[in-house]
């Protein structure tokens, strides 16, 4: 069966835990759905408003679910649209049952996100809503995932869920022109005051619908305590809380009404107390990556935030030395989202990834950064991989250990040879980056023109830069990345906080020595 050529089967998801390896009982062996229909929302804009028409359909009765790892109450869905906050507590002051799951960020004074994901969980519920804060996590991690599922009794036909690296929050309502979002974060000094921001979900409809919901509900429905400390344990014995309130029976899945087959891939440490549903832990993400990328014999096309870890940039490696036909083009953010020498050492974790590829694959690997046509660096926060135009996995996973090993992460890999749902979202990429109306990329279907339109359009636009930016500004958004100088001692230091800090390895230690996930 070709589809098994590139999806994990339930054995190899190696995790019988889980609801997804028995929601399908006629197919035993089998970890995903049929029939889907698959879009993909490329930049904040295309997903905001999506996500606010399927958000102003909701009636009384109608179910609405979502995680996230930063929400800001705030931040508008649209140019004209409300603010998030506002929307959600809108639906559930109609009768609409809202539940959410925010990351339960301790490192405020690290930029993240307790006060924010604190106050928007607040007016959601004044409205009748329930968001809970989780900290269900390891050490220094988080719940990643970011995803939106909204069902419709007796309108299955609306029924979708969003899935991807989009948060809920200031600075990611950007779109193609990459101006920046208005309501925006403090980054380094190199991104200005509104930063450009690149990224991209999938709305689903049909069967997978059934899947990213069953995912929310093994969390929600998690009886461990969400925080272990004296006040919430002191609540769970006096029966005060801290535990969300009952969730309806999961409806029948959406019926078909689409080619695309999906599977939802998570990652989910092992951890103590255990999840549940991921006692072992569960890394399919990683597996799912490692056996669609060793399946590659033309063309990789990748997009990511980090591209880290040499255990995990590896099976792209083993890709190139396999098939010498075989290329493949990384597009990641220029600079490190922050400055100072942290920033400064992950991008040398990068440069050793990199060298990894590039010596796999000598003159087959293209590694470019993306800025806007100010010239502005753009911030690529996208999570896609998509081989041969045949397998494309878009998601909350980073390609680097945290997000195979350490973090909540869930994706969705799609196959569609019907609708090269595949081939359209690399078009759609590749135009977006090359500066190309739509339609124009007739030459980039074939893989090695892709590789070469790539390589040529990045080389004119630096060749520009290089001669004093004179005359027109070349087309294209694309220049050749270099990894910046570090210094022997951030390295060393960056390294070691990486290694456990920022990209830490949750992996059992019998895999962590034999390289395996």
């Amino acid at each position: 069966m070709a589809i098994l050529d590139w999806f994990l089967t339930t054995a190899q998801r190696d995790n019988p835990w889980t609801v997804l390896s028995r929601r399908h009982p006629g197919h035993p062996e089998v970890t995903y759905t049929d029939g889907n229909e698959v879009r993909a929302l490329i930049d904040g804009s295309a997903y905001f408003v999506a996500l606010r028409e399927a958000l102003e359909l909701t009636r009384a009765g109608d179910l609405v679910l979502f995680t996230d790892w930063r929400g800001d109450l705030d931040e508008r869905l649209g140019p004209d649209g409300p603010p998030v906050g506002e929307l959600l507590a809108q639906c559930a002051a109609r009768g609409v049952l809202v539940k959410g799951l925010f990351w339960h960020s301790r490192w405020d004074r690290m930029a993240s996100s307790e006060a924010e994901n604190r106050t928007l969980a607040r007016d959601i519920e004044r409205a009748g809503g329930e968001v809970l804060l989780d900290l269900r996590v390891l050490p220094l991690g988080s719940h990643h995932q970011k995803f939106v599922v909204l069902r419709h009794p007796g309108r299955p036909e609306l029924d979708t869920a969003f899935v991807g690296g989009i948060d809920l929050c200031h600075t990611r309502n950007d779109d193609s022109d990459h101006a920046g979002d208005p309501q925006a974060v403090r980054m380094g000094r190199v991104w200005g005051s509104t930063p450009p921001w690149h990224d991209v979900m999938v709305q689903v409809w049909g069967p997978a619908v059934g899947d990213v919901e069953a995912s929310f509900r093994e969390r929600w429905d998690d009886p461990t305590p969400r925080m272990l400390d004296p006040i919430e344990l002191g609540r769970l014995a006096l029966g005060s809380g801290g535990r969300g309130g009952p969730l309806p029976a999961q409806l029948p899945d959406p019926p078909a009404r689409g080619t695309a087959s999906v599977q939802v891939l998570r990652t989910y440490p092992p951890k103590v107390p255990p999840f549940p549903f991921a006692p072992l832990g569960e890394r399919s993400i990683a597996r799912g990556y490692e056996k669609a990328v060793g399946r590659a014999a033309s063309l990789i096309y990748v997009e990511d935030q980090y591209f880290w870890g040499g255990e995990v940039v590896s099976c792209f490696a083993r890709a190139l030395a396999a098939q010498p036909g075989l290329r493949l083009i990384v597009v990641l953010p220029h600079h490190a989202s922050q400055d100072g020498w942290l920033g400064r050492a992950s991008q040398a974790a990068r440069a050793e990834a990199l060298e990894e590829v590039l010596r796999a694959g000598p003159g087959r690997v293209g590694v470019y950064g993306l800025e806007n046509p100010a010239g502005t660096p753009v911030y690529v926060h996208s999570k896609v991989c998509v081989v041969d135009d045949t397998w494309a996995c878009v998601g909350s996973d980073n390609v680097n250990r945290r997000s195979w090993t350490h973090d909540s992460e869930l994706s969705c890999a799609v196959y569609d040879p019907a609708g090269a749902f595949a081939r359209d979202l690399r078009l759609r990429l590749a135009r977006e980056h090359l500066d190309r109306a739509e339609g124009d990329d007739a030459d980039l279907v074939d893989p090695l023109a892709a590789f070469e339109a790539f390589r040529s359009s990045a080389a004119r636009l630096q060749a520009w830069y290089d001669g004093g930016r004179c005359g027109p500004r070349p087309p294209g958004r694309l220049r050749p990345y270099a990894s910046p100088a570090v210094s022997g001692v951030d390295q060393l230091v960056g390294g070691v906080v990486a290694r456990f800090a920022g990209d830490p390895d949750a992996r059992p230690l019998p895999l962590q020595w034999f390289g395996r996930f």
